[in-house]
Formats: structure tokens, C-alpha cells, sequence
């Protein structure tokens, strides 16, 4: 008796499709007024976009005129651009652009000039502070308003930003705020230390409501430039 043996194959097929999707803001490849401009006006075509660009021109503007009078009398200056990127929980990215140019504090100045004599560590200007306070920035401001506490995902801790130079006369930290709650994050400073008890403010900001929640983060880059008088 034989056995007979049958065998059948099957073409197999599928497909791989790869979605990339790129991390951190959008920022001017040249920091400019035209640049900054233009990474800060309702100009995307996204309607969620641009209707946060519309209610929050007023805040990039108030440190624009600063900029462009040191520009125009060929003044040195320095001056902070901050850009931000919401990321969904679900993946979806809306870029903001240029949410804020204002401002460098005097504490920010002072701890430059002790940087000078090597009495504080300038690289240690690089942590990332949020909150939920209203108040508008000034010169004098040694800290947020309301800065986040528990909401942190460790608690009252800062993120700690990558730091490179964007330029030769600009230096770049990145950080992402990641909160495990629900937060409307309306400020930002930059810290020389990662505990939200204290520290040195080098800039304040003051945004428009950007609405987070658990599972949300916000990536950030924040820009300090320096330029030579003429």
C-alpha cells in the first residue's frame, strides 16, 4: 500500500508601513525677526495652529520691540526665543512654533557675570521649569509664578535639557515636559538646578494656555542668543 503525500504552498504577501515622526519644535534655522515672525504667525493652514498662534502673537511681540531697537541702533544684546510642541498621548504632534521672546532676567545677568569668575557652573543653566501662573514677566523676576510641583513626573522636578549651540552666538537647551495630570501650562523659566525649591531664574515666559494631560507631553526649545553691536 503507498501513501501519497500532498503539498501545497501558498504565496505569503503583507505590507510594512513606517510613520516617522520627528521630535521638538520648529525654530528659525537663523534667529531673526523675520525668522521668528514667521514661525510665529496663524500662517500654517492647521486650524488648531493657527488659532493658538492668533491668541498668543501678543505674547511673542512683547519682546520683539526690545529686539528690534538693539537691531536697528546696532546695539549688543541678548535675547531668549522659546519654541514649543505638544505631543498627543495618541501620537499626534501640533507644532506650535515661537510661543515667547521675553525675557532675560537680572538674576540671569548676575549669574553670567559670577559664571566670569568661575564662582557658579554656567552649563548648569539648562533645567526647565512649567507653570500655571499669570503674571508678566519682568526684569526682576526670580521666579514662575506658579510653577508645577506634583504634576512633574517626578515630583518637583525639573526636566533637564539637552544643551547644544544652535550658532556659534547661540546656545540651545531642549527639554519635554512630561506631567502625570491634567495642566494648563501658561509659563516657563529656565533654572540652574533641577529641584523646583529655588534656583536661578535666567528667563521668563509667558504663553497662552497650552492644555495637557496625563499621557501629553511638551517638547521645548529654548534659544539664548547673543549678538555683537555694530
Amino acid at each position: 500500500m503507498q501513501t501519497a503525500t500532498i503539498q501545497s504552498t501558498a504565496p505569503m504577501s503583507g505590507s510594512l508601513s513606517l510613520d516617522i515622526k520627528r521630535g521638538g519644535p520648529r525654530v528659525p534655522e537663523k534667529v531673526s525677526l523675520r525668522k521668528i515672525l514667521s514661525y510665529a504667525m496663524p500662517n500654517t493652514g492647521n486650524r488648531e495652529v493657527d488659532t493658538y498662534r492668533f491668541r498668543n502673537f501678543v505674547n511673542v511681540c512683547r519682546g520683539l520691540l526690545t529686539i528690534a531697537i538693539a537691531k536697528a541702533v546696532g546695539a549688543p544684546t541678548m535675547f531668549g526665543v522659546l519654541s514649543m510642541q505638544i505631543i498627543r498621548a495618541n501620537g499626534d504632534i501640533v507644532d506650535l512654533g515661537v510661543v515667547s521672546t521675553r525675557v532675560v532676567t537680572t538674576t540671569g545677568c548676575g549669574f553670567i557675570v559670577d559664571a566670569f569668575q568661575n564662582l557658579v557652573e554656567l552649563e548648569n543653566m539648562k533645567y526647565h521649569g512649567y507653570g500655571t501662573g499669570s503674571n508678566a514677566e519682568a526684569a526682576g523676576n526670580t521666579a514662575l509664578h506658579t510653577e508645577l510641583t506634583t504634576q512633574y513626573a517626578s515630583d518637583n522636578v525639573r526636566p533637564t535639557g539637552t544643551t547644544t549651540e544652535a550658532s556659534a552666538t547661540v546656545y540651545r537647551t531642549v527639554a519635554t515636559l512630561s506631567p502625570d495630570a491634567t495642566v494648563a501650562i501658561t509659563e516657563h523659566g529656565i533654572f540652574d538646578q533641577a529641584s523646583n525649591a529655588g534656583g536661578v531664574l535666567l528667563d521668563k515666559s509667558l504663553f497662552s494656555a497650552i492644555n495637557l494631560i496625563s499621557g501629553d507631553s511638551l517638547a521645548t526649545t529654548y534659544d539664548l542668543t547673543f549678538t555683537a553691536g555694530s
